[in-house]
């Protein structure tokens, strides 16, 4: 299975794409896509949009993950980041490809075993369960190869389930 896995901001955008082959996972691309604060919001939402249908038919995922929105205290930037966040599953769902969501929390449990784990540690642990020779950067690109970890992770966990439960 190839994983894309993205964490939107209207400012820079993560994304990575790992595949499991024979219970490994293995990094194909990892990435941010950084916008201009100086371009209108629209325009910005539209270079997003065209940056990651690129990076999806280049690299082709089977699957995208997208991280779900967190709690925010600021209102202009969680309907910003509302935006951007739909501008991500647009962009997946025009290619075809079957969108999953996951909470910051659930990321977290799955790649570090701790929910509210800081950005550093999510890093740390995306480089060992990849077997990377160097962090993945800027944490917005590491956040996204977290987010498609937690996609197989748990897409492995249904299939148990489901192959369990026919018996």
């Amino acid at each position: 299975m190839r994983v894309m896995g993205i964490d939107p901001g209207s400012n820079c955008t993560g994304c990575g794409i790992i595949e499991e082959i024979n219970n490994e996972l293995r990094v194909v691309y990892w990435g941010s896509i950084r916008s201009k604060a100086r371009q209108p919001f629209p325009q910005r939402l539209k270079f997003i949009y065209d940056e990651l249908v690129a990076i999806i038919q280049e690299f082709n995922p089977d699957e995208v993950a997208v991280e779900d929105m967190f709690f925010a205290t600021n209102v202009k930037s969680a309907l910003k980041l509302g935006q951007t966040r739909g501008v991500a599953i647009l962009s997946a769902v025009n290619e075809g490809k079957p969108v999953a969501e996951y909470s910051p929390l659930e990321v977290k449990q799955s790649v570090v075993g701790y929910g509210r784990a800081e950005k550093q540690q999510v890093q740390e642990m995306v480089t060992t369960l990849l077997r990377l020779k160097e962090k993945p950067e800027p944490f917005d690109a590491s956040d996204a190869l977290a987010v498609a970890i937690c996609h197989i992770h748990i897409a492995a966990a249904n299939l148990k389930i489901k192959t369990t439960k026919g018996r």
